[in-house]
């Protein structure tokens, strides 16, 4: 699948060993087209639409969620991406689809979380659609 943004730029690829072992690193399985998606562009920040996103890379990703203390707020939920405001952008482990989630960055609770896509390319289809 080709990413793009409608305005802003995508990172080039991530070095391959940021990416491999990362789910072990981690210590939860990524959603393949998430995993292709760092292949090809190692985070990046722009618009999709009316909607501004900051997609993380590969190194930060523990990093981030250790900060916003997700485990302890938002169990089950593994963010990968933030709106640039109060929102973060996150996959629903404890679904077996992994959907993708937001979630508010203060006041983060799991019940605040709402599925906006069912996966990444469904979130860039619908960022692009409408403000998601």
């Amino acid at each position: 699948m080709e990413y793009h943004l409608t305005e802003g730029q995508l990172n080039g690829p991530a070095e391959i060993s940021a990416v491999d072992g990362l789910s072990t690193r981690l210590g939860v399985v990524l959603p393949e087209s998430y995993i292709k998606f760092l292949i090809q562009h190692d985070g990046g920040e722009g618009f999709i639409g009316d909607s501004y996103i900051i997609f993380w890379k590969a190194e930060e990703l523990i990093d981030f969620n250790h900060e916003y203390e997700v485990e302890t707020y938002a169990p089950g939920i593994f963010l990968f991406a933030s709106n640039g405001g109060g929102e973060g952008y996150g996959f629903d482990m404890e679904d077996p689809a992994k959907p993708v989630v937001r979630v508010p960055f203060i006041g983060m609770d799991r019940q605040y979380a709402i599925s906006v896509a069912s996966d990444l390319p469904d979130l860039f289809a619908r960022l692009a659609d409408r403000n998601a």
